[in-house]
């Protein structure tokens, strides 16, 4: 059985990946519905190797290029890296 990453863990990463895909894609955070394919969004190879990059500098993860297409949309990320360890409880508002 797998256990899924608590709930504290995925709201903060929800909104890092919120914010920083809102640049990315030129809209506003709250227009991005987390269960939404990010493609319908417009993400390409390179909003999607950008958040990559994002992820590795700001949490120390080495992720693979394609994590975004792996798990396409904001719930599925924050709940792949919440279950990877990843906590952005502090780092959000960067």
């Amino acid at each position: 059985m797998t256990s899924s990453p608590p709930r504290r863990l995925q709201a903060p990463l929800h909104q890092w990946l919120t914010a920083h895909l809102a640049v990315y894609l030129d809209r506003l955070p709250e227009s991005i519905d987390p269960t939404v394919p990010l493609a319908t969004y417009g993400m390409d190879s390179v909003c999607a190797l950008s958040l990559c990059g994002d992820i590795e500098e700001e949490f120390g993860l080495a992720v693979d290029p394609s994590l975004a297409w792996d798990h396409p949309t904001v719930g599925e990320l924050a709940a792949h890296l919440a279950a990877r360890g990843v906590d952005a409880t502090d780092r959000w508002q960067r």
